[in-house]
């Protein structure tokens, strides 16, 4: 058995970020590590670089993420982007979006231990909870997909005017123009590519931004929408 990876100091970009929070993100970073490690949701190599690649990089999401809104982390796995997200706005509703039950399960050990009352964790599948859960101002992602499979999965679950905001490394810029005509299909009405951290992370972090207009999810998805409100208000009636 080969010995894990040891845990290094959390850097001072690290307070800085997280505030009043840090001592709730070393404990998340120290689960990371340890249980995360052991359940198979973090590879034991990204044990040494779990601060700069995986905490701070996805904390700096919330330089592009408006006061007051609620969000859906998709493909949520380990709570990245959604736990540092957390940690740093309290002024948000987060809905923690994982399909695999070892992965809920942590995330909602995660949640209960960081006393994080503002996040909430579904297990389910983007496409299946459609209808089920709110439509929410902000979908974030990190590493679950291709772009335009992860705009299918995740821009249906917006409200109109809503956007989409996926954390990408290198392939952004491409990514984007291979999924314009899918995003145009799903209601994208503009995208840009945004560098957020500055001062924080090196490089810094890539966001690929997608909003959407009045029809999340284009016209087939409209029609599923409205099926499951009717559907919903049946159930509520009974």
């Amino acid at each position: 058995m080969t010995e894990a990876a040891e845990l290094p100091p959390a850097p001072e970009q690290a307070r800085e970020v997280f505030g009043d929070r840090f001592a709730d993100a070393v404990r998340y970073a120290e689960l990371l590590a340890e249980a995360g490690v052991q359940r198979g949701l973090i590879g034991p190599r990204e044990v040494p670089r779990l601060w700069e690649r995986h905490l701070l990089n996805c904390a700096v999401l919330s330089e592009v993420v408006p006061e007051g809104v609620t969000v859906c982390d998709v493909g949520s796995g380990a709570g990245l982007p959604g736990i540092p997200l957390a940690l740093v706005r309290d002024d948000i509703k987060i809905t923690l979006l994982e399909p695999l039950l070892r992965r809920t399960n942590f995330l909602t050990e995660v949640v209960e231990l960081l006393g994080l009352d503002h996040v909430t964790v579904v297990r389910g599948r983007a496409e299946e909870v459609m209808g089920k859960l709110p439509a929410v101002h902000v979908v974030t992602a990190r590493a679950v997909a291709p772009l335009d499979r992860l705009a299918a999965w995740g821009i249906p679950l917006l409200r109109p005017y809503g956007e989409m905001l996926a954390l990408k490394g290198d392939t952004a810029e491409e990514e984007l123009k291979s999924a314009a005509t899918a995003l145009s299909k799903l209601g994208a009405v503009e995208t840009s590519i945004l560098h957020v951290g500055e001062g924080i992370v090196d490089p810094l972090s890539t966001v690929v931004r997608v909003e959407v207009g009045e029809s999340p999810g284009g016209v087939r998805f409209a029609a599923k929408r409205a099926k499951a409100a009717r559907t919903g208000r049946t159930r509520r009636r009974r």
